[in-house]
């Protein structure tokens, strides 16, 4: 949701637009806990994180709606939600070391590839309908000026859902999983003892890091861009597609109500993402993504019109198998230190809350294309992972 609140926290908190990205801190910083998180799965297991992780999720947003009305009217209620959030962030980061791991080993190693792919595309579909979530139920607030208030029921309503599913889970007899029983594939391979004889694990969390500046960076700027340019979503949407949403409730004179359809390019990017990485080389694929969308950014840059947002939505299908393709590569021929690995190249994910609050800063200081200007130096050093820096290994 975090992308679809920045318009509507910067009204409703009186912010300029470096606070705004703040959201995108709060939420993504959490992720620097990764690897003592990870440390803690190892401990509790893969059920019991799970549980947990959502519990902290339910928690954060019934926080939230607590302190929205205690803070109401002081200069500190901004930072107080950001404080919310980022307890709902500590909650997310552990289903995010928990379900990918999880997911691969309920079956077969066969057939994992499939369950991960199914795993990524339900994953976009809820970020293709988060959107409409804050638009319904958030922004549009029945028409009433953007108030920290609007916050508080659907942001309850949130957390009782999600102690309800953690109650749910609890009672449910998942599998235990040991991770003995995962560890050995029959091969004999001789891996080095430290895990910084392997540096493509770092430059692969640095290209997670640059990543988050492309995936988030597009659909937090977007709606400034269509705002400088006097663009709504309704003037920009078919008249059908425009008279659905709006029944739906959305407001469609709302920059932010766009943003559906670049979630859901990344929707349909991953439902195919798995059959054509089958096909063809996924190096070459993901340099074919990253030339596609650097491409599409620099025609936004110099075109001014509709065509400038259908650019920048379309980005969202290439960007939609750049995480799995990244990610893959830093872990290829790891053997003991995959796990370990995995919390390295997760907390590149704090790339999203230091990137965002920087474009901010740009984009109030030079300009928003100067801001959109920066995307340009993630894509090139994601090409340099791609084809040089996953290659690199210390042999002795």
């Amino acid at each position: 949701m975090n992308n679809s609140m920045i318009n509507f926290c910067k009204a409703a908190f009186n912010l300029n637009a470096a606070q705004g990205q703040l959201v995108n801190t709060a939420f993504y910083g959490a992720y620097v806990l990764s690897i003592p998180l990870a440390l803690l799965m190892n401990k509790l297991g893969y059920k019991k994180t799970l549980v947990l992780g959502i519990a902290i999720i339910g928690i954060g947003f019934i926080l939230n709606y607590f302190a929205i009305g205690a803070f109401a009217g002081t200069a500190s209620i901004y930072y107080v939600f950001l404080a919310c959030m980022f307890v709902v962030a500590i909650g997310i980061v552990f289903l995010q070391l928990v379900t990918n791991p999880y997911v691969k080993a309920l079956g077969v190693q066969e057939t994992a590839a499939s369950r991960m792919t199914l795993n990524q595309t339900l994953n976009s579909l809820a970020t293709t309908l988060a959107p409409m979530f804050v638009s319904i139920l958030i922004v549009s607030n029945n028409g009433a000026a953007p108030t920290a208030s609007a916050i508080k029921t659907p942001f309850l309503g949130l957390g009782l859902f999600t102690l309800v599913l953690c109650f749910i889970l609890m009672l449910l007899k998942l599998p235990s999983i040991k991770e003995e029983e995962q560890a050995s594939n029959g091969e004999v391979k001789q891996y080095h003892k430290s895990i910084f004889k392997y540096p493509h694990i770092f430059l692969g969390a640095l290209a997670i890091f640059f990543y988050m500046g492309v995936e988030i960076g597009i659909p937090s700027f977007l709606p400034q861009r269509m705002t400088g340019l006097g663009l709504t979503s309704a003037g920009l949407m078919p008249g059908f597609v425009t008279a659905f949403f709006t029944f739906l409730g959305m407001n469609m004179t709302e920059a932010t109500s766009i943003l559906v359809l670049y979630w859901f390019g990344m929707l349909l990017g991953r439902a195919f993402g798995s059959y054509i990485l089958g096909k063809f080389d996924s190096k070459k694929v993901l340099l074919s993504c990253l030339t596609i969308g650097a491409i599409c950014v620099f025609l936004s840059l110099i075109i001014d019109g509709p065509m400038t947002v259908w650019l920048l939505i379309l980005t969202g299908l290439f960007h939609s198998i750049m995480w799995p393709c990244i990610f893959n590569l830093g872990l290829e021929n790891l053997g003991p230190h995959t796990k370990a690995a995995s919390g390295i190249i997760n907390t590149g994910v704090i790339g999203a809350a230091i990137l965002m609050p920087l474009m901010g800063l740009i984009e109030g200081s030079v300009g928003l294309k100067a801001a959109f200007c920066c995307l340009f130096v993630y894509y090139i050093y994601i090409m340099w992972f791609t084809v040089k820096g996953s290659q690199i290994r210390i042999n002795k």
